[in-house]
């Protein structure tokens, strides 16, 4: 990984080397007039109008949060977030991110590696409030773990805003829609509505491409393999994946079964036969070429046609995600399943 600015805590407020109770009464002080989760009834509405376009309300995930101006110090936990931030031209905004779980996109990398990375994974509620945020976006509901003392709540009694990815609200199945309203609600937040705008239809027209490119083609039976020994760890029919496989010509094995992601078993594998396998790669859940040599060295899955012919299509996680990703992710499966559609 490469060196990222971190936070000092010497180059930091002096009142932020007090109990993180002071923590968050600075943050409060701080946020006052930005935007807090509730109504909005207690911000003076001189601050409401000082910024056109605005207050704007938004529904999310049971939180509702008036925001009377743009946030100006966000903190990203997961990446995806980060990057969606970054591809809408708000780095400016960005005052810290946590979670980096693969490569970034290489257009992308040297404005994140600009921002300080407050943890290699979740950071404590402690360590966000260092940075003094208006706003913590999350990617997983992972960002704001009750038990860990990161709760919505929490950040709210300290005066901070929280936005969480639309795809962990837990309401019904994640599809492209779900991307393309969660760049329009960032853009909405940050008042960049016109960039989120281009950007929504820039993913769109690749989207679009490379489904044309393989409608004529034969459905390919896919596997996603995230991880599991004993039993594969797989995308169910209410993910994402699964509807990024069918916009690049192929058909999820496991799009029965009725949950984002869940467990298969090999005998099932073995019987649905998939053609290709889709593997997820992602820090902490063991190397690409592991797990290839794990399903290729099982004598039960020899005569899967996907292990017999060694035929592998490697995602990153965060590409199957709700966030720019996802359009980059139906081109290089349309390529896996498909390549003669590309020569």
């Amino acid at each position: 990984m490469s060196r990222r600015p971190v936070f000092s805590p010497a180059r930091r407020h002096p009142a932020l080397r007090a109990t993180a109770a002071a923590v968050a009464l600075s943050a409060a002080l701080l946020t006052a007039g930005c935007g807090s989760s509730g109504d909005g009834a207690d911000v003076p509405k001189a601050a409401a109008s000082t910024a056109e376009g605005f207050p704007v309300t938004v529904d999310n995930c049971g939180v509702r949060t008036t925001y009377d101006k743009a946030p100006a110090r966000v903190v990203t936990i997961h990446q995806h977030p980060a990057e969606l931030m970054l591809s809408l031209g708000l780095k400016d905004r960005m005052v810290g991110t946590a979670f980096p779980d693969s490569a970034v996109l290489p257009e992308l990398k040297e404005d994140y590696e600009a921002i300080p990375e407050l943890s290699e994974k979740e950071p404590s509620f402690e360590n966000v409030l260092e940075a003094e945020p208006d706003l913590v976006y999350g990617g997983y509901s992972s960002a704001f773990a009750e038990n860990e003392g990161r709760s919505r709540k929490a950040f709210a009694d300290a005066g901070i805003d929280t936005h969480l990815n639309r795809e962990y609200c837990g309401e019904k199945e994640v599809t492209m829609e779900d991307t393309y309203a969660e760049i329009r609600t960032i853009g909405k937040i940050f008042g960049v509505s016109d960039r989120a705008e281009k950007l929504v239809s820039d993913l769109e027209g690749r989207v679009t491409e490379a489904a044309e490119a393989v409608e004529a083609e034969p459905e390919v039976p896919v596997f996603v393999y995230d991880s599991g020994d004993k039993a594969p760890f797989t995308a169910g029919g209410k993910s994402l994946g699964t509807e990024l496989i069918a916009l690049a010509g192929g058909r999820n094995v496991f799009a029965d079964l009725d949950d984002v992601f869940g467990d298969a078993s090999w005998e099932q594998v073995v019987e649905r036969r998939p053609e290709v396998i889709a593997v997820y790669d992602y820090a902490g859940s063991g190397s690409v070429e592991q797990k290839k040599e794990f399903l290729l060295s099982q004598p039960a899955l020899a005569d899967v046609p996907a292990v017999k012919n060694e035929r592998f299509v490697v995602l990153p996680l965060t590409a199957t995600l709700v966030g720019i990703r996802s359009a980059y992710a139906v081109e290089d499966l349309a390529r896996g399943l498909h390549p003669a559609s590309f020569r």
